[in-house]
């Protein structure tokens, strides 16, 4: 976020439904605002509906985005990234180059 206003760029943020959160969109693009709000950042923050990694790669490659950064992933016992199936999904199929941040 801060490397996006630093640079000058437009920042999207994407929020996604998840059950598995226990919170609502809603909820977390409160919690968004917040967050833009005391880092004084100017974004777009808009629902992403349907199945997440499909739209999320959708929009990126027809609006032209230049990067996608996903937050997500943890560790294994043996030490080894386990993804989302959305973070996969993302990384397998978007043309459009993308950054995962743990």
């Amino acid at each position: 976020m801060s490397r996006a206003a630093e640079a000058g760029d437009n920042l999207t943020v994407a929020v996604v439904d998840d059950s598995s959160t226990g919170r609502t969109g809603d909820e977390i693009e409160t919690e968004i605002d917040e967050v833009l709000g005391e880092a004084g950042v100017d974004a777009e923050v808009r629902h992403v509906d349907g199945d997440a990694g499909s739209e999320l790669v959708r929009i990126a490659e027809s609006e032209g985005f230049d990067r996608v950064a996903l937050g997500g992933g943890t560790t294994s016992p043996m030490g080894k990234i386990q993804l989302g199936t959305t973070a996969q999904f993302v990384l397998l199929n978007s043309h459009v180059t993308v950054s995962l941040v743990r």
